[in-house]
């Protein structure tokens, strides 16, 4: 009998749990940088090299972080289910984890790509500095999606979406748009479950149930709620 699809939308909570830090603190700071200064396009065409300090900086937090048990739960759920993450978050801890099929909404922090040809991708261990070119001779940038920019993988991730048997989402405010929207493809009867410490408002999901405890903990009652659909 095949396995039930599980689709899962992960938000920068999971990762909180790591010590990776979110960006929507109540002071609205990343790290103690505006937002506007170092993820949007308009911050890269004005001070590359800002931006370049700053994903340099995160690069080695995501580095020097490793998965939480919530990481680790959704990856032990692939026994039972087809599970497919739909992430926002930039860092490689669900692939560390043991997650196999994991989609970036929002780009991938250890990769690099021409700022010209976002084809041309290439893996990042270190840091991108200016000067440092890719193959067609444009400065290579980090491979994110910043504000202001498309989310190229956003039509991928309605695909997935509108396939699943039971969808849940963890960690995600559910305020960052396209992804906040993915919710509204989820077939209408499937059971849906959401695990937040603060549970987003999400109008009139139908058959939802909410979790609100942190990932680490959440994630341990969905694996128990799951079984039934096993």
């Amino acid at each position: 009998m095949a396995k039930k699809k599980l689709v899962v939308l992960t938000g920068a909570g999971i990762s909180a749990e790591s010590g990776l830090k979110t960006f929507r603190d109540s002071d609205g700071l990343w790290e103690g940088y505006d937002i506007s200064e170092v993820a949007t396009a308009t911050a890269w065409r004005k001070n590359p090299e800002l931006v370049l300090e700053f994903y340099n900086m995160r690069r080695k937090n995501v580095q020097e972080a490793k998965p939480n048990a919530a990481h680790y739960g959704l990856a032990f759920l692939q026994k039972d289910f087809d599970v497919h993450i739909v992430t926002q978050n930039i860092d490689d801890l669900h692939e560390r984890a043991g997650s196999e099929n994991v989609l970036h909404l929002h780009g991938e922090i250890l990769k690099m790509r021409s700022e010209k040809n976002e084809d041309l991708v290439y893996s990042i261990e270190g840091e991108i500095k200016i000067g440092d070119k890719a193959d067609d001779g444009a400065q290579l940038r980090p491979h994110i999606v910043w504000f202001e920019e498309a989310v190229p993988m956003i039509e991928s991730a309605v695909d997935i979406v509108k396939q699943a048997d039971i969808f849940l989402i963890v960690g995600t405010s559910l305020v960052v748009y396209p992804a906040a929207g993915l919710i509204n493809y989820a077939p209408w009867p499937i059971p849906k479950f959401i695990v937040d410490k603060q549970i987003p408002y999400t109008s009139s999901l139908y058959n939802l149930s909410v979790i609100e405890k942190p990932a680490s903990e959440g994630i341990g009652e969905v694996q128990q709620l799951l079984k039934k659909f096993v």
